[in-house]
């Protein structure tokens, strides 16, 4: 087990982290086992306690961490800030499940997705119809999920349902780490505009769930939810899929297990580069608006920073909704970019024609972040109500007992 980093010195962490890296780090070493020894050193959440594999960092000594391993472009630390699923187990998962998962979870070992919206419940997802009954030690599940991204391949999904009919909706809910791989879980994946299929509706039937899963208190499932959720707008104001890998298409793209080399996100393309590269480096229009891009980039950063140090462990920051929507707003604006600077041969669709590809995927792809992890418009709600105090919108029925709730029919399935 890793030492506690108390009473460690700025400069005495600098030089342990660099001693650390120069005796450990390989770029050729897999995956898997690069990760296993950051997880081991204390490394990867350093800011958590140390039976949860941390080092009870502070923030600032985290940063010196974070700095070391961006040196060396090394990659395995961070998951204090941006492993959306450790995150939420360390906040509210008991210490059995805590000690069953968290491992794996910094490893990457367990596939995961995401059981929130629903047919009827997307934007408003306090108003979940999934059911969970209590049967002894375990729960009875019946629902049905969509935009499940990664349900087809996850050992486990982040359940949010409802386990109260009489509550209002926001105190009626409960959170579950549910086992997907059961009989009554079926997963039916969603084709995309991308012609790829990444998310999916998931139908769960008498499916079954332990209570000793339950994160959270039942009933505080909004709470569970509002952490998740955070996380997740983190990770996606911080990051966004770059271009389409080479031969993704008619499959999930998913990680390769062998280098630790990082793919390329789509803020990490050189607009600049790409201007030059196609002779639009001297058009003014063009040089403005990659100038914009940047900004909005930097900007974003900033932000991201901000709202991180906001954040701790079991709580949520209104401001990371300003980074998802931002990351919205750079998506769109960098397709189109991209588009301006390939010019007429970006209407091609042709591997001779990489860029012109790119462009298009990159400009369709933009939605996703659009409307995945709650909406641009949820999320201009969340900034104008709880960081500029705006008047909340009226809503009739929030305290109603959730069965006296005007609920969305669902369609049944064929």
């Amino acid at each position: 087990m890793a030492t506690p980093l108390t009473d460690v010195s700025p400069d005495d962490l600098r030089a342990e982290v660099s001693a650390w890296l120069d005796a450990n780090w390989d770029p050729l070493l897999p995956k898997a086992q690069w990760q296993a020894r950051v997880v081991d050193a204390g490394w990867a959440a350093p800011t958590w306690v140390e039976p949860n594999f941390g080092r009870s960092a502070t923030a600032d000594q985290s940063k010196i961490i974070h700095e070391e391993f961006a040196k060396r472009q090394a990659p395995g630390t961070g998951h204090d800030r941006n492993n959306l699923w450790a995150n939420t187990m360390v906040a509210y998962g008991s210490s059995e499940l805590q000690a069953k998962m968290l491992r794996p979870l910094l490893l990457g070992d367990v596939n995961m997705c995401l059981l929130y919206s629903e047919p009827g419940a997307g934007s408003d997802l306090a108003g979940v119809q999934t059911r969970a009954d209590r049967d002894g030690d375990e729960w009875i599940v019946n629902g049905q999920k969509v935009w499940t991204s990664g349900a087809k391949v996850a050992e486990y999904g982040m359940l949010i349902c409802r386990t109260n009919w009489e509550q209002p909706k926001h105190k009626g809910l409960s959170f579950f780490w549910f086992p997907m791989r059961q009989d009554g879980v079926e997963v039916r994946p969603i084709r995309q505009i991308t012609n790829e299929a990444h998310f999916n509706e998931v139908f769960i039937t008498d499916a079954r769930v332990s209570d000793a899963n339950r994160l959270g208190d039942p009933g505080e499932g909004w709470r569970v939810l509002q952490t998740a959720l955070a996380y997740e707008r983190s990770t996606m104001g911080d990051n966004a899929r770059g271009p389409r890998q080479p031969g993704v298409g008619e499959r999930d793209q998913t990680e390769d297990a062998g280098s630790v080399t990082a793919s390329k996100g789509a803020t990490d393309i050189d607009l600049w580069a790409m201007a030059r590269e196609h002779g639009r480096a001297d058009d003014p229009v063009i040089r403005q608006a990659v100038a914009r891009v940047h900004s909005l980039r930097m900007v974003n950063r900033w932000n991201g920073q901000r709202a991180k140090a906001q954040l701790t462990q079991g709580t949520s920051s209104p401001i990371l909704s300003l980074g998802k929507l931002a990351m919205s707003q750079i998506l769109h604006e960098g397709a189109k970019v991209q588009t301006a600077i390939v010019g007429a041969s970006s209407m091609l669709v042709d591997p001779a024609f990489p860029d012109a590809a790119d462009a298009n995927f990159l400009s369709l792809n933009a939605y996703f972040t659009s409307i995945g992890g709650g909406t641009d418009q949820i999320q201009r709600n969340i900034i104008g109500e709880r960081v500029l105090g705006l008047p909340k919108e009226p809503e009739a029925d929030r305290d109603l007992p959730f069965s006296q709730v005007r609920k969305a029919t669902v369609a049944p399935r064929s």
